[in-house]
Parts: structure tokens; C-alpha cells; sequence
């Protein structure tokens, strides 16, 4: 599932073909992309003649802030999860949409936003008011918006696993099962160390290596492991740099021994049994 690197690259690569564009009609090929509206024509004519005024993240959404039609006062965002395969990018509105596109929105310069998703898990939603979604309202602060004692604080004497603190995003927001790993080795914390059992130093160790890791994969455009592209069409390049995300039984990039790999709120964790005892 693309994470906080991976959306932050694609909200960058599409605003400068979104920004200041108008919404000329909507097309839905999948309906089950469609989520809390009844039906593609109420989503079309809600959306309808709207302006693009930004394009941002949010944890692993990718929010599209659309200003009101003519003769409205009512702003709205699309907020779009690209869940495990999800994939959008701008193209010619004329052009055949290939195979597993569930969603287009047209523009008025005769591009359109294809949202491309294999697994058929990504949805969008559109919403007058984003925090009156749950969900939305649930996530915890943006790390790298965040300082790391703040973030560190957050945990307070929380005795489930770090790791699994790390991948709650109503703790921290758009890290996932990658950053999580790369982090962790970074500070010298193994995955399955209870958060109670971390010294408030260590915690801020921990999110100030955090913060390097995310701010080290959106320079290399995310990391790409099956499917992940950014909207130009490319392959993101941190994956080249993981130091022991799915690399359990190979050489530790600092010492050598062999990394080990457990799970932890259910997820594969790579780690170092030296450099993180």
C-alpha cells in the first residue's frame, strides 16, 4: 500500500496539472470506487463545474480541494485511497482507458485524471466537510509537520508494541509497514519493544529518525515494490536504499549478522538482533 512518501510524490506530481483546472464531468467504470454516495450521477452532479484550488496529502489519502461552482457557496474536497494497487496520473481525456481503470474525472483543457486500481480496493469519496468523515477526524498528527518530542509525548506509557504504535494512525499519521522498519533500525529499536519500555530520549530518537527516513523517500520519488508509480509513469527509488525492509535472512547493512524477521500487529518485521537488541 502506497504510504506517506508515495501520496505526498503523486499530490506533487499532479497539482501542477489539477491546480486551477475545472471539473467538466466525472466517469465511473467500477462503481465500488464510489464510497457514501448513492450513485455516479449525484457524485457528477455534485461535482460538476467545481475549480481545483489545491491538491494535498493527508496521512495515505490524497485530498483534491475543489472551490464552489458558479452560483454555489459550497466548497467540497475528493478525498481518493489508493488502498494496495491504486494508481492515478493525467492524461489526453480522449484516450482509451486501460485495463482496471474504475474512475476518470475530465477537465475542462480536455485532460482527465485516470484512477487506475487492479485489486479493486481504492475508492474516493467526496465530502463537504472532510472532518465530519471519522475516519479523517481519527488520524494523528502528520510526522513531518509534527517535532519529535511531540510526537515521542504521544505515546506516554502505552504498553503495546512500538511498531504497532507506529502503523495506528490515530498515533501517528501515513507510516506504514516500510517506514516503520527503516525507522526503527535507524533509532536501534527492535519492532516488538513495548513503547512503555523506551526512554523518553529513545522516543525521540526514534521519530527524529522518523522524520530522516520520510523526508529521504520523497526525495527518492516513494519506493516502489510491485505496483507503485508516480503519475508520470516511474518507478520511485528508495526501495534501492532499505537498509532491512524484506531483506529478513541477508547481511545487516551496519554489522552484518543476519537480519531476523518476526511479526508484529500482524505484519512482517524486519530487524537487526545486534543493532537493535
Amino acid at each position: 500500500m502506497p504510504e506517506l512518501p508515495e501520496v505526498e510524490t503523486i499530490a506533487r506530481g499532479l497539482a501542477p496539472g489539477l491546480v486551477g483546472r475545472i471539473v467538466a464531468d466525472a466517469r465511473f467504470l467500477c462503481t465500488t470506487v464510489l464510497a457514501d454516495c448513492p450513485c455516479g450521477d449525484t457524485f457528477r452532479t455534485a461535482i460538476h463545474g467545481r475549480p481545483i484550488r489545491n491538491v494535498r496529502r493527508r496521512a495515505k489519502l490524497l485530498i483534491i480541494e475543489l472551490s464552489p461552482a458558479p452560483g454555489r457557496t459550497d466548497p467540497a474536497s475528493l478525498a481518493v485511497h489508493l488502498k494496495m494497487t491504486g494508481r492515478l496520473w493525467i492524461a489526453g481525456a480522449a484516450e482509451e482507458p486501460p485495463r482496471h481503470t474504475r474512475f476518470q474525472l475530465f477537465l475542462d483543457d480536455g485532460q482527465a485524471l485516470f484512477f487506475q486500481d487492479q485489486r479493486r480496493f481504492g475508492n474516493c469519496r467526496l465530502l463537504s466537510d472532510l472532518d465530519s468523515w471519522p475516519f479523517y477526524a481519527s488520524l494523528g498528527p502528520e510526522p513531518l509537520e509534527t517535532d519529535a518530542k511531540s510526537l515521542a509525548d504521544r505515546l506516554g506509557k502505552k504498553t503495546a508494541r512500538i511498531k504497532a504504535l507506529l502503523l495506528d494512525q490515530t498515533v501517528v499519521a501515513g507510516v506504514g509497514n516500510i517506514y516503520a522498519d527503516e525507522s526503527l533500525f535507524l533509532a536501534g529499536i527492535r519492532p516488538d519493544t513495548r513503547a512503555c519500555d523506551l526512554s523518553p530520549a529513545r522516543r525521540r530518537k526514534l521519530f527524529a529518525a522518523l522524520q530522516q527516513v520520510l523526508t529521504r523517500a520523497i526525495a527518492a520519488g516513494g519506493s516502489t515494490i510491485r505496483d507503485y508509480r508516480t503519475p508520470e509513469g516511474l518507478e520511485g527509488g528508495f526501495q534501492n536504499d532499505f537498509a532491512v525492509y524484506g531483506r529478513g535472512g541477508e547481511p545487516c547493512p551496519a554489522c552484518g549478522t543476519a537480519l531476523s524477521v518476526t511479526r508484529v500487529a500482524g505484519r512482517t518485521s524486519t530487524f537487526c538482533p545486534r543493532c537493535q537488541g
